[in-house]
């Protein structure tokens, strides 16, 4: 099996939990070995974030937990869709919940070019 995530960083465009700040959008850093992926995230709204899960084919299922800026924490599960954009970037489409509430979120994120990561 390929480590297809291993080393790659992507940031939100957009999701339906929360306004994406443009500026400094979250951004998540992905590694991957033998079909395990782990990684970590940071952003507008989250001061450090953290999740584990696994990847098979174009389909990726996590755990996360994350300490909050406004005070706090959260934490779910979700699954994204590995989509291939037409430059070539890898895209995240995820579907994801909070623990507690059962509401379904969408999330976009894109892969950020090496030269910018």
């Amino acid at each position: 099996m390929s480590n297809l995530l291993n080393g790659r960083r992507f940031v939100m465009v957009s999701s339906t939990a929360s306004q994406v700040d443009q500026e400094r959008p979250t951004s998540f850093d992905y590694w991957e070995a033998d079909g395990v992926v782990w990684g970590s995230y940071t952003g507008d709204t989250v001061t450090l974030g953290r999740f584990v899960g696994t990847r098979d084919g174009d389909q990726v299922s996590i755990a996360y937990a994350h300490a909050l800026k406004a005070g706090g924490k959260a934490g779910g599960r979700s699954s994204s869709r590995i989509e291939t954009e037409p430059d070539g970037r890898l895209r995240l489409v995820e579907e994801f919940s909070f623990e507690g509430d059962e509401t379904l979120h969408v999330s976009v994120c894109t892969e950020v070019p090496a030269q910018e990561a």
